[in-house]
């Protein structure tokens, strides 16, 4: 396990110098961000050694005490957080410091294992959602079972397996346990049987948490979702009925109404769960990091190394591209989730009059609320139109109330569109589709619903030609069957892997997009959500089946990833015939059989093959293959090639967005033997050796996958495999980014201007007027540091070799932070910050950039900054490199910055 340690941002004193000024435009909104916005400022967990050999140690309270004594001996004032006594896989605290620098004293302290900065999750908010009433229709079609039918779930129901004797935590925003199909009451005897609020309801991540008993969601909705998915009672009116709604619930309450929790309160409610017995932990939450090595990763991979199954969302930014994974999903024993398509779709029927097509369907669980007929008014002549209504509606618009408005989808979100609409009156809208098909969307509180694309079109023109059209809304027996035409597809949502540190992320998928659930009673009573939140409680569903029949012992639970990963399904790119398997980087193993997890008789292992880049790459691997049937078995062995994900754009350093484009380059694969038989009860090892695709091109770093299949008669397994045709250490980390003002990123702004320094200047630092260094990160780094440097340093940097005068000084390394090799020969005169294991930036939004502001009169450790001229040195280290070997940073020097 890699240490944590992030050393924070302090500042520079002014200091005014004999220098002229020179700046370009820089139109930016906001500068005064944190390098990573998603650390919280100078809060860290340290974590003691179980055994430490800290001085005087004869208990839990006398570990900490004695890492408490340290920091005070030290000066150094801070705030106990909370405090983790689990022996068995963490000991140690969260505390709040007032700068980041004084944990960092602790590194060297006998029995410290490691330090990790606090991350924060923002509340979980599903892809899309659709909040219904009731169903006002008795032959709504059957569509809750259709996820199901998917997964092998309902051959498993019909066999009476219902997760009965299972407990299942759930890690969210509470749970509305008063819901007549979620058993109608908390505790004993009931469904959610156990819980806790660790924050209540006002608690916003920045504020005071305030704990209780009573783990109820009434404001959120989210977490009643997750537990509807897992457990709705039959016999509803939408036939739903959830994975395992004979299991046992625990809701660990960790959000409030609005906001975000931090790592310390997931890890107190991870602890909870297993000391209340959960033997599935489910987290339908995170947020993109790239690592697996986040405080609450660490502690969920270690509850699941010890015999608990721990399931936790993906992430919902696949538009973003590869190497996005999110944290604590990323954790390595826990079985991150991707999102899968559901095949069907609730849909309802518009009737028409006035034109020669006699309805469309629209998308909705319900009909809409309204009575009549209505004229159509459209808001754009132009069926291509890209930004239809985004903007005030004309002067001469109509009184819309008397029109159903028509406007299609696109640029702005659905909901700038119907406030325009309603300024002009309007009060029902249809939208028509621009090619992104069905989907939930949020609507707000607008009566509004999604049409298809053909069909607004078709409208549209009759519209232009001057036909009298009508429209109604039957509000009895207008439900149509509708097969999703996405369905057993991933989820455009859901995100890419793998891990930056090439770990497989995700493992399995499982269906999460339109998924129908019970929603609190307060907010709505039932809904369609979509995200890999609706997919992780899916598959913790399925793995109480699992444990149902096979037992809930530790080595069970420790199997379950890997059974899952070798009876998975393929789930193919499009649904073309002939079409590649998606890339493993966003379905893991496939889509999750439960059924045939069950019921194979064959065992096999590994269920993944890493085979890692092309500088470290590890192409042969030995797979196991078990008989446990009672008579031999002929098993053939063969190779299918998934997609190879070009995950870096041509010409570029910033990732593909999604969905990211797949290459038909397949491995060379081995197999000896591929076929054998094999007696029962016996196991044999085969050989796979994989070698890389010919053909591509490595400076878009592909990404290979495949299958290695397992037939047998009546089984299919298979082992996934994955490789990286490039080596990771080439793939450049900082962005030279030269979009944004005109200018090349990394860059220093001044913060009250906006203004890019492009040669010497000065900075009050008063009122404001302080330097900004401005970055990009286009792929995740180990390590990051800002140094202050004399202004004649004599150093090769990768950005801008330019501007610098190459002439020799007196070497002063910042004594705290010395370290042997090349990186420490870099003169420094004093260290302003240090963060490790960071994120790339979102290659889609040309707002999303870095910011290291210069705040205050010391380096990171205390030390007042002596006056005078210096340069900001940015350096990042590149993935596997050496962190000290100079040569494998990135770099960069700023102009000159006058300190006071």
């Amino acid at each position: 396990m890699h240490s944590m340690k992030s050393l924070g941002l302090l500042a520079l004193v002014p200091h005014f110098l004999n220098v002229g000024t020179t700046f370009a435009a820089f139109p930016t909104s906001s500068l005064q961000r944190s390098l990573d916005d998603q650390i919280i400022p100078n809060k860290f967990i340290f974590e003691v050694e179980s055994e430490a050999n800290i001085p005087n140690k004869r208990s839990f309270t006398q570990d900490l005490d004695a890492v408490y004594s340290h920091l005070r001996a030290r000066q150094v004032n801070f705030d106990i957080i909370e405090e983790f006594d689990e022996p068995d896989f963490f000991v140690g605290a969260s505390v709040l410091v007032e700068s980041a620098d004084d944990v960092a004293t602790l590194e060297n302290l006998p029995g410290i294992k490691a330090i990790y900065p606090v991350r924060r999750y923002d509340r979980p908010s599903p892809a899309t959602h659709h909040i219904v009433q009731g169903p006002n229709d008795p032959k709504l079609p059957p569509i809750g079972e259709a996820p199901h039918i998917l997964t092998g779930v309902d051959k498993l129901h019909a066999r009476g397996h219902f997760g009965k004797g299972i407990k299942i935590g759930i890690l969210d925003t509470g749970i509305d346990y008063n819901h007549p199909y979620l058993g109608g009451g908390f505790g004993p005897g009931h469904k959610v049987e156990v819980g806790f609020d660790f924050v209540g309801d006002d608690f916003d991540g920045t504020n005071t948490p305030y704990p209780d008993n009573d783990p109820l969601d009434l404001c959120a909705g989210h977490g009643t979702h997750v537990a509807g998915i897992i457990g709705t009672d039959p016999g509803n009116e939408y036939n739903f009925t959830g994975v395992a709604h004979e299991a046992t619930q625990g809701a660990y309450r960790i959000f409030g109404c609005e906001g975000f929790t931090q790592d310390g309160i997931i890890i107190a409610a991870l602890f909870r769960g297993v000391n209340d017995g959960m033997d599935i932990l489910s987290l339908s939450l995170g947020g993109a990091n790239g690592w697996t090595n986040s405080a609450s990763a660490v502690v969920a991979s270690r509850i699941a190394e010890s015999g608990k199954i721990v399931t936790i969302a993906a992430g919902n930014d696949g538009s973003r591209g590869s190497w996005y994974t999110a944290s604590p999903s990323s954790s390595i024993n826990a079985i991150s989730v991707g999102s899968l398509e559901n095949s069907v779709i609730p849909l309802q029927t518009a009737n028409l009059q006035g034109t020669d097509q006699p309805s469309v369907i629209y998308f909705s669980l319900k009909p809409l609320s309204i009575e009549g007929e209505w004229p159509i008014y459209v808001t754009s002549n132009d069926t291509t139109i890209i930004d239809d209504a985004c903007d005030p509606l004309p002067e001469d618009t109509p009184d819309l109330s008397q029109f159903v408005t028509l406007v299609r989808r696109g640029t702005c979100t659905f909901v700038t569109k119907l406030k325009n609409i309603a300024d002009k009156g309007g009060n029902y809208t249809l939208i028509y589709d621009n090619g992104n098909g069905f989907t939930t969307v949020a609507l707000g509180n607008y009566t509004a619903a999604l049409i298809q694309a053909q069909d607004g079109q078709h409208l549209v023109n009759q519209y232009l030609a001057g036909d009298d059209i009508k429209v109604s809304f039957p509000q009895v027996g207008g439900n149509v069957p509708y097969a999703n035409p996405r369905g057993g597809l991933m989820s455009t949502f859901s995100t890419y892997g793998p891990t930056n540190d090439f770990y497989f992320k995700p493992a399995i998928s499982a269906p999460g997009g339109n998924i129908l659930a019970p929603y609190p009673q307060t907010i709505g009573t039932w809904a369609v959500l979509s995200g890999t939140s609706m997919a992780t409680p899916y598959a913790a569903g399925a793995a109480a089946l699992y444990l149902t029949v096979k037992g809930k012992s530790p080595e069970v639970a420790r199997a379950a990833r890997t059974v899952f990963e070798t009876t998975a399904l393929t789930i193919p790119s499009t649904l073309e015939e002939g079409a590649l398997p998606q890339t493993v980087t966003q379905t893991g193993a496939g889509l999750i059989n439960v059924y045939a997890a069950l019921f194979s008789e064959t065992t096999v292992t590994p269920g993944e093959l890493i085979l890692n880049d092309t500088a470290h790459f590890r192409g042969t691997h030995r797979v196991s293959i078990t008989n446990g049937g009672s008579s031999p078995k002929r098993y053939k062995l063969s190779h299918t090639a998934a997609g190879t994900a070009l995950t870096i754009q041509a010409g570029s350093n910033s990732p593909e967005l999604g969905p990211v484009p797949l290459s038909d380059a397949a491995a060379r694969v081995t197999i000896v033997p591929s076929e054998f038989t094999l007696a029962a009860g016996r196991t044999r090892e085969v050989v796979v050796s994989v070698r890389p695709p010919i053909g591509v091109v490595a400076s878009r770093f592909p990404v290979y996958s495949g299958f290695i299949h397992i037939s047998s008669p009546g089984e299919n397994h298979r082992v996934t495999y994955l490789g990286l045709a490039a080596s990771l250490k080439d793939k450049r980390v900082l962005d030279d980014y030269d979009e944004w003002a005109e200018e090349t990123l990394p860059a220093v702004v001044a913060a009250t201007t906006g203004e890019v320094q492009t040669g010497p200047a000065n900075y009050t630092f008063a009122e404001g007027d302080i330097p900004v260094l401005v970055y990009r990160m286009a792929f995740g780094s180990p390590r990051l540091r800002v140094d202050l440097v004399e202004p004649t340093i004599r150093l090769r940097t990768t950005l801008n070799p330019r501007q610098l005068p190459r002439v020799d000084r007196p070497r002063f390394t910042f004594p705290s932070r010395t370290r042997p090799g090349s990186f420490s020969s870099v003169g420094v005169v004093g260290t302003l910050g240090e963060y490790t294991y960071v994120s790339r930036n979102n290659a889609d939004e040309d707002s999303s950039y870095s910011t290291f502001p210069v705040y205050a009169p010391f380096f990171s450790n205390g030390t007042a900054i002596p006056a005078g001229s210096y340069r900001l040195l940015l350096r990042a280290l590149r993935v596997t490199g050496n962190p000290e070997r100079q040569e494998d940073y990135e770099s960069w020097l700023s102009p000159v910055i006058g300190v006071p």
